[in-house]
């Protein structure tokens, strides 16, 4: 199994994280759980002391956990970001692109797939949350 993806059943899959409605209110909460469509912004002072966010993708089709991913790591979040829920193999490479750096989707993904989908591109033409520089900037550099 590939080391930042985890599953329901696996032991370092805890529920993790209050929502962010209930985040407000404690002092001591160090992880918590975006939902689809919440704003991400509120989080922004409170950065300093989550170890973990965990964003909900309720259906492939919903792609606003990645605009949640990239504000996160663009604001400087250090921590793990983690997607959860129905994340397909194809999604995983722009997933992590957008800076998210551990999965728990809700069916097991195939280790040889999912390599060969991280491995698929030797370069990249737009600039992300990750650290890989585009070929613009390589070219230029």
């Amino acid at each position: 199994m590939v080391e930042f993806l985890r599953y329901r059943d696996d032991e370092a899959h805890d529920e993790p994280a209050v929502t962010l409605d209930s985040f407000f209110g404690q002092s001591n909460a160090t992880a918590v759980r975006i939902e689809s469509g919440e704003d991400v912004r509120a989080l922004l002072p409170h950065l300093d002391r989550i170890a973990l966010i965990e964003v909900s993708f309720p259906s492939f089709r919903d792609g606003r956990g990645y605009s949640t991913g990239r504000i996160l790591r663009e604001a400087g979040y250090q921590g793990e970001l983690r997607a959860q829920g129905d994340v397909l193999v194809d999604q995983i490479p722009l997933m992590r692109r957008c800076g998210f750096d551990s999965f728990a989707p809700n069916a097991p993904v195939d280790a040889d797939t999912l390599a060969a989908a991280l491995d698929r591109y030797d370069f990249r033409y737009q600039a992300a949350a990750d650290p890989i520089a585009p070929v613009w900037k390589r070219r230029h550099g």
